[in-house]
């Protein structure tokens, strides 16, 4: 055991400069890239009787003046090297012709109106449009973009009242997670004096008297450090239109609880309940409690309280509430609990578990939709109250469909379906005749004829089955010489399914090939396919992703130097974890705002909520696991690692840069090889959410044009028209 403790201590020292035997690179055309000088602090932590050093600590203060000097320089090194690289400009012509086309959300109806965005093609942010009738001619509601010069104010959240008079938005700026609510007057469109501050995860959920809304928030931070602190304690509160923050009635919290949310709490629309969900970080089980709104000083009521399943409040008929839930379920289930009778007495299985996953469901035409992913792919299912299919809804292919919105007794809704080569298309489906009919169909500078789509299996370390999809060009020949971007997520339940994407049709038709790994960790199979990638399982995620490269080149789709691979977030752990594992099998990674510390990552902000995924440093078996994969404390000195290009922004307070500085640092320390390690800071912008279109171009166009000399891509008339082709 004390072996094994001083190797470990060795191997973390060495990845910070310590002493350690070097790896000896293959030979390379070296870039020349001198890179900041990057201090050395003498910071050491203790885990459990293993010394671990984090020299590169002082880079967590994102509002020191050094950390700042350190930002610009790296800056300056990265957009230096970016503008060498003359396939960079007609890359991003092409995006933005590609970006610039009509996109539409699916719209919603309250209160006899219609509301829906648009983006005309290259607009910073979507806008908000409402109308009575889907042939009127819309009006605008709320234009974000003249919100800021830049585009860097978001649209963050919506709610309308059920009268239709009133619109409560969020605001969100530069990207961070913090909204700012404020109310509209539809009729006039003009703000009413309301505002909501430190709200976050958070929607607003009207009463049927339209009289105001339950919300979530936490207390305000400190100004200097709001975008670091840890969040705790958050609380539900009512806001009556009309009157101050400051007279908020709070409505439900835990003082006990500090790690307990209750931002999906909602109304139900027969306004006769509120419904409370509980959850604790990211956690898939939660609480549900209730509150009578029609009796006067209702006590908050438990209805489910055993943080034992996941369940998900669909709708009411009445004291019957419909869930769809996990519990005994792995792929989810639905079911109605009579809240007259007690537990278990009142609980009945409507829909039983089948043998897709059940990813969501409403209820419409007094009708269930059940929204299920077979293989990662959509299917919809309708079925009566009591679970007696009435039919399968058609889609027009294998892709990914999202909507059916809508109230119990609406007989209309809207979807829209995309695919890998099929832009977001919204369609108006009738709930009495099953008929869907095209309602907004996107032009894109494109021929979806000219691409290939296929999904392939492979079987990964453990001799687990998992899935990818792999678009290229027709007539991909299988030599290995093809560029390949190798795309993955593998967390949090999340499930990667097919979609539209304008970056990568263009990296395909840059002449690359674009691969989305199912990995374990996601919910494309479940609550059981989603644990066997969590804490102590975490590296079978690395052991997928790493499995769908091999089979790439065993299968001569590509070579190791021709093979790249991208993921943001925990995708960004994804990338940092197989790139420290096996850079061998890797010419290129970009690990996006990504989660690269494993050892302090709930130190800041939301990350203690990561711990139901990830576990937690501060458990001894935990620990043990974490530190073997963590990407910043598994770099190895002179380590030959892939051309890598890291990102962050200087407002991301989901994942804080802080991440992406220490393992920029550390890696730029530690490389021995040829190939660059830079790191692109963006400012103005944060996690990724309400990212501006600007913005999202300059990126994408760094992102492919740095893979394109990383490489060694011909190039591509990347900037020639295409045939246009409605999809």
């Amino acid at each position: 055991m004390q072996l094994r403790s001083a190797t470990l201590v060795l191997s973390l020292l060495a990845a910070f400069g310590g002493n350690a035997l070097a790896q000896t690179c293959p030979a390379g055309t070296s870039e020349a890239v001198t890179y900041p000088v990057t201090k050395k602090v003498e910071q050491q932590d203790n885990y459990f009787g293993t010394t671990i050093a984090d020299p590169y600590r002082w880079l967590e203060d994102a509002n020191s003046a050094e950390t700042h000097d350190w930002v610009v320089a790296q800056n300056k090194l990265t957009q230096s090297y970016l503008g060498t690289i003359p396939e960079r400009e007609a890359i991003k012509q092409r995006l933005t012709k590609l970006w610039n086309y009509e996109r539409f959300s699916t719209p919603t109806k309250e209160g006899g109106r219609y509301f829906y965005t648009r983006n005309d093609g290259l607009q910073n942010q979507a806008v908000l449009y409402t109308v009575k009738k889907l042939t009127d001619e819309p009006r605008l509601l709320l234009d974000p973009n003249t919100l800021s010069a830049d585009g860097t104010v978001a649209l963050a959240g919506t709610s309308i009242s059920p009268n239709g008079k009133f619109l409560a938005y969020a605001t969100a700026a530069s990207g961070s997670d913090w909204n700012e609510w404020k109310v509209r007057d539809i009729d006039t469109g003009k703000d009413l004096a309301d505002e909501i501050k430190w709200a976050k995860f958070s929607g607003a959920s009207w009463t049927r008297d339209n009289t105001g809304f339950f919300y979530s928030r936490y207390d305000a931070p400190k100004e200097a450090t709001k975008l670091a602190d840890i969040n705790y304690f958050q609380k539900l509160y009512f806001h009556k239109l009309g009157t101050p923050q400051s007279a908020d009635v709070l409505v439900f919290d835990r003082p006990d609880q500090k790690e307990w949310a209750f931002g999906g709490s909602r109304v139900t629309d027969d306004g006769n309940y509120l419904i409370i969900t509980a959850t604790q970080g990211t956690e898939r089980k939660n609480r549900i409690f209730y509150k009578n709104l029609r009796q006067k000083n209702a006590k908050v009521v438990g209805l489910l309280e055993e943080f034992d399943a996941s369940y998900s409040f669909i709708d009411n008929v009445g004291p019957v509430f419909y869930f769809a839930t996990d519990n005994n379920a792995p792929k989810s289930r639905v079911i109605a609990i009579d809240t007259r009778k007690p537990l278990p007495a009142g609980w009945k299985e409507i829909v039983p578990q089948s043998e897709q996953t059940l990813v969501s469901a409403n209820i419409l035409n007094n009708q269930l939709v059940l929204d299920y992913l077979k293989d990662a792919q959509t299917q919809i299912t309708i079925t009566d109250l009591n679970g007696k299919l009435v039919r399968e809804v058609a889609l027009p292919g294998i892709g990914s469909a999202g909507g059916f919105s809508g109230k119990r007794n609406d007989t209309e809704t809207f979807y829209s379906y995309t695919s890998f080569t099929t832009p977001a298309t919204i369609y108006r489906y009738d709930m009495k005749t099953g008929k869907s009919t095209v309602y907004r169909q996107p032009k894109v500078d494109f021929d979806p004829n000219a691409f290939d789509v296929r999904q392939q299996f492979f079987t990964s370390r453990d001799g687990t089955r998992v899935p990818m999809f792999i678009v290229s060009k027709k007539g991909m020949k299988l030599d290995g010489s093809n560029p390949t971007y190798l795309y993955g997520y593998g967390g949090f339940n999340i499930s990667l399914t097919p979609s539209f994407s304008v970056a990568n049709l263009a990296w395909v038709e840059m002449g690359g090939v674009y691969v989305m790994a199912n990995l374990r960790g996601g919910g494309e199979y479940g609550e059981a396919w989603h644990q066997a990638g969590t804490k102590l399982n975490k590296q079978n995620v690395f052991d997928d992703f790493i499995g769908a490269a091999e089979w790439l080149v065993a299968n001569k789709v590509t070579s190791p130097s021709k093979l790249a691979i991208g993921g943001g977030s925990n995708g960004g752990l994804l990338v940092g974890a197989a790139m420290t594992q096996r850079p061998d099998l890797f010419a290129a990674a970009i690990p996006q705002v990504g989660v690269l510390d494993m050892l302090r990552f709930h130190k800041f902000t939301v990350g203690w909520g990561w711990v139901p995924d990830y576990g937690s440093s501060d458990d001894a078996e935990q620990f043990k696991a974490l530190v073997k994969y963590s990407p910043l404390h598994n770099l190895k000195q002179g380590g030959c690692y892939p051309a890598t290009m890291i990102t962050t922004a200087d407002h991301d307070d989901r994942v804080v840069p802080a991440h992406s500085f220490k393992f920029a640092a550390a890696a730029q320390a530690a490389q021995g090889g040829a190939a660059p390690v830079l790191i692109r800071i963006d400012s103005k912008a944060g996690h990724g959410a309400g990212k501006p279109t600007a913005k999202q171009i300059e990126e994408v166009a760094d992102r492919w044009g740095f893979l394109s000399r990383a490489l060694k891509m011909a190039p591509a008339p990347v900037a020639e028209p295409a045939k246009v082709a409605a999809q």
